[in-house]
């Protein structure tokens, strides 16, 4: 191995020596930073420089973007083992230090640049090997079809990179050759001669060539010429006549079927033929829908033909392209056409201005007091009588001419809100057609509901005799409207006289214990009477009575009755402990 590597230095400073590198001060020389050009694809084992060691150095170091094609010899001899591509390294940085004989860097590291000079070694690519593009017809000479766009990995703005656009050949040549050029350096594809029209040829087809100054590349390109809307849709018929229907006639009925011809090319926006009603019908009444494949317009209802607001209406048409007509083309009177529409009466029931009227009042309102009211007219302008339907709890009455609504009994939010009625409206005379909506009366709380139990608190008792204070938990309600934190009671003792025995400590907004003073009961009945306040406007009190024995307390029922709280039993159903 020894040998070999011996051999091989000797033959790189042989190569070294007949390339006429060895001269001193230019090839070889102390170790300090350097740059270098080279060519790339060059022959591989090209000598760059001889480096000279000062003792104690006895060998060189080579590191940096070596990329395994530099080298560096132990006599100094730095070179490269392959050929260089510019286009994957422009650049290579590199060190060189100068080692003693153990290994330890006596001089440098010293940058060493070695720049990759480039050659014509790329050959100009298109972005694709085919391209399409379009003209209208009729456009001028000069108009711009598209930008061709090749690259070349050669070094920029070099003659390597420079590239050349040229077209090669024109298919077919009709009616004539050279109907397209290409600028040179900028790649613009151009209309040159003169406009083209789609009934000569629809289609052209063109090869088109890149170079630099050694390679060339081919790509296709395809043009297709695009009619133009050079023609006006023309109706087959200026007037379509008279046309009688019921005002009743149905919605999306077809009424009426139009056509209207265009020249240019078929299934193209050009040709293709929107209906507009662009006179007599204010209302949108009407509307029009073409078939794309025949451009026959059909006229239908869109809305409820009305003879009272519109009993003849003139229509007009126009036949008209979703694409503009090229310069210098107008519609004209080709492009309209008329028709009369006549709408006979049809007796019609009443119509209410609403589908739902809504009103709102506070369920405390006196009787008699006037709540909403609802309207309708009639289209024939007939009278109209109003009635209620579906009233169950009797609450309203409604004015028959005004159609006011008024109250005629109490009103209670909670026995339901909203209060939903219907609304009934009859012609007077003729043959008493009717229709019916809605009124929905929203009742606003008011604070007419006392405090009580939410529940019956039966078979509950204490056992004799107690051992410690025994206490319960009851939970109090009411039937009134409250805020999302719910209500807000207040209880206290409802007599005096229990406060040596009993206590009542509040919970939370609805909860609180009833409690013993003491364990000195005696085995008997105890009325309890617990006084509620719900803090409302105007506030409201509930009065709860607990009769029971010292073994069984038995809570009992508040009633209303006539807006006064009374004290009704609840006989306990089963008796269960409480704490004690």
């Amino acid at each position: 191995m020894i040998l070999q590597a011996h051999l091989h230095s000797l033959c790189l400073l042989m190569l070294y020596l007949a390339t006429g590198y060895g001269q001193e001060g230019k090839f070889s020389g102390p170790l300090k930073p350097m740059t270098f050009s080279i060519y790339e694809g060059q022959e591989p084992s090209q000598i760059i420089f001889q480096f000279k060691a000062n003792p104690p150095a006895v060998t060189f170091e080579l590191t940096g973007e070596t990329d395994n094609i530099f080298m560096i010899e132990r006599e100094g001899l730095l070179y490269c083992t392959r050929a260089l591509d510019r286009e994957t390294r422009s650049t290579h940085n590199l060190q060189v230090a100068a080692l003693d004989a153990n290994g330890i860097i006596v001089e440098g590291p010293v940058p060493i640049t070695i720049e990759v000079k480039d050659i014509n070694d790329n050959r100009p690519m298109f972005l694709q090997s085919k391209y399409e593009g379009s003209v209208r017809q009729n456009s001028r000479p000069g108009n711009s079809i598209g930008t061709l766009t090749a690259h070349d990995r050669d070094e920029e703005n070099t003659a390597n990179s420079f590239l050349n656009y040229r077209i090669v050949e024109q298919t077919p040549k009709l009616p004539m050759d050279g109907l397209f050029l290409i600028q040179t350096y900028a790649g613009m594809l151009q209309l040159a001669k003169q406009s083209l029209k789609k009934q000569d040829t629809p289609q052209y087809n063109l090869t088109i060539e890149v170079s630099d100054k050694d390679f060339k590349t081919l790509c296709f390109v395809q043009i297709n010429i695009i009619d133009i809307n050079d023609q006006i849709p023309i109706f087959e018929k200026s007037d379509y006549g008279n046309l009688t229907l019921a005002e009743d006639t149905n919605v999306g009925s077809t009424i009426l079927t139009i056509q209207a011809t265009d020249a240019d090319e078929p299934f193209t926006g050009s040709s293709k033929i929107l209906y507009h009603i662009k006179k007599g019908d204010s209302e949108g009444r009407l509307g029009v829908d073409t078939d794309p494949h025949t451009n026959t317009g059909y006229v239908i209802i869109k809305k409820p033909l009305d003879f009272e607001t519109a009993a003849v209406s003139n229509i007009v048409f126009k036949a008209e392209n979703p694409e503009p007509l090229v310069f210098g083309v107008t519609y004209n009177a080709s492009s309209f056409a008329k028709f009369t529409l006549i709408v006979t009466d049809v007796n019609e029931a009443p119509q209410f201005s609403q589908h739902v009227f809504q009103a709102k009042v506070s369920e405390d309102v006196a009787i008699g007091t006037k709540v909403g009211n609802v309207t309708a007219k009639d289209p024939e302008g007939l009278d109209i009588s109003y009635s209620l339907r579906g009233d169950a709890r009797g609450w309203l009455k409604i004015d028959h001419v005004t159609g006011e609504i008024f109250s005629v009994a109490p009103l209670d939010r909670e026995a339901g809100s909203p209060y939903r009625v219907q609304v009934v409206a009859t012609e007077v005379g003729g043959s008493s057609l009717s229709s019916v909506s809605e009124f929905h009366l929203i009742l606003m709380d008011v604070n007419d509901n006392p405090p009580r139990l939410a529940k019956d608190y039966t078979g509950l008792f204490f056992c004799h005799p107690l051992s410690a204070p025994g206490s319960l938990i009851f939970e109090a309600t009411d039937d009134d409207q409250h805020l999302f934190r719910g209500p807000h009671f207040t209880f206290s003792l409802g007599s005096g006289s229990l406060q040596n025995d009993w206590e009542v400590s509040k919970i939370n907004g609805t909860h609180a214990r009833l409690s013993t003073r003491h364990t000195d009961f005696e085995e008997r009945e105890y009325v309890v009477l617990i006084r509620i306040n719900d803090g409302g406007r105007p506030p409201l009190e509930g009065i709860v009575s607990l009769p029971g024995i010292i073994l069984a307390v038995v809570f009992i029922r508040i009633k209303k009755d006539k807006g006064k709280d009374n004290v009704e039993s609840a006989q306990a159903s089963e008796v269960k402990p409480l704490r004690s």
